[in-house]
């Protein structure tokens, strides 16, 4: 299957989603690990696209998500970076997009070792709170826990 840069940007538009999570890691230098998440589910009958997509990119995994459905998934920061010059490339149309350049903010902090900081990662906190989330609370929370500066 081969797929056109315009069509996996309004198909991602449509489809895809841009996700951050922070989660409590003792092991982390600020006790935290920022973590970063582009998918795609597709109900199993339409999962070849997900492999397309995942051919087209180099990268990623394809998995069972749940029941019938199957995601694509890209966590690695190295893809990250590179989808994101994708994406400033071949623009999203929808309000996605406003997820997207907070998530490619994220995925710039964390390129320069922001995320590793506790002002960074309070900043951090900040834009991954104004994305379209269902966590707000908790990252409200998790920036309380780390305190002001």
């Amino acid at each position: 299957m081969i797929l056109s840069n315009e069509w996996i940007s309004g198909f991602v538009d449509g489809e895809g989603c841009f996700h951050i999570s922070v989660l409590k890691h003792s092991d982390m230098s600020v006790g935290y690990q920022v973590l970063p998440e582009f998918t795609v589910v597709q109900h199993e009958r339409d999962k070849q696209i997900l492999f397309a997509l995942k051919e087209f990119f180099k990268c990623g995994v394809v998995r069972r998500n749940h029941g019938d459905r199957w995601c694509y998934r890209i966590r690695k920061l190295d893809n990250l970076i590179a989808l994101c010059g994708f994406f400033d490339k071949y623009q999203l149309k929808t309000k996605k997009r406003i997820d997207y350049i907070r998530f490619r903010r994220i995925i710039n902090k964390m390129s320069n070792g922001e995320h590793l900081t506790p002002d960074g990662l309070r900043k951090i906190i900040d834009t991954a709170s104004k994305m379209n989330t269902g966590n707000r609370n908790t990252l409200f929370q998790l920036k309380k826990g780390l305190g002001t500066r």
